[in-house]
């Protein structure tokens, strides 16, 4: 279920980071992006990106995804939130950090190969 759809936006040539949220669980009040839409990096330089999120539920898993042009979304890496500590990433250039009510992509060196669509989910 997509409810909101939110997008950050950077034109081609830089490090592009972009960003679409969206709840998957009704439990889930709302996810949404934090600053504005657009986001531009040079390589080398560091990238958070971030989702503020309201859920009534105490085990809420946070994902993130990247979608190059013409593909599929990839998973990317999965934390836990508040009493849900579980961690995994599938690609050790990216962490994520949560607190209760947000979680953050971050990369400290990005490259033109993270030119993509980012999602963030959360599901409980």
């Amino acid at each position: 279920m997509c409810n909101r759809l939110c997008r950050y936006n950077v034109p081609q040539g830089s490090s592009l980071i972009l960003c679409l949220m969206f709840p998957d669980v009704t439990a889930v009040n709302k996810i949404e992006p934090n600053k504005g839409t657009r986001i531009i990096k040079t390589e080398g330089e560091s990238v958070t990106l971030s989702c503020s999120y309201d859920s009534d539920s105490e085990n809420v898993r946070l994902y993130w995804y990247r979608q190059y042009p013409n593909g599929e979304p990839q998973y990317l890496l999965r934390e836990g939130a508040r009493s849900n500590s579980a961690k995994h990433s599938s690609d050790p250039r990216f962490q994520s950090s949560t607190s209760r009510m947000l979680t953050e992509l971050i990369s400290s060196s990005v490259t033109v190969s993270d030119s993509a669509l980012y999602y963030c989910a959360s599901i409980i």
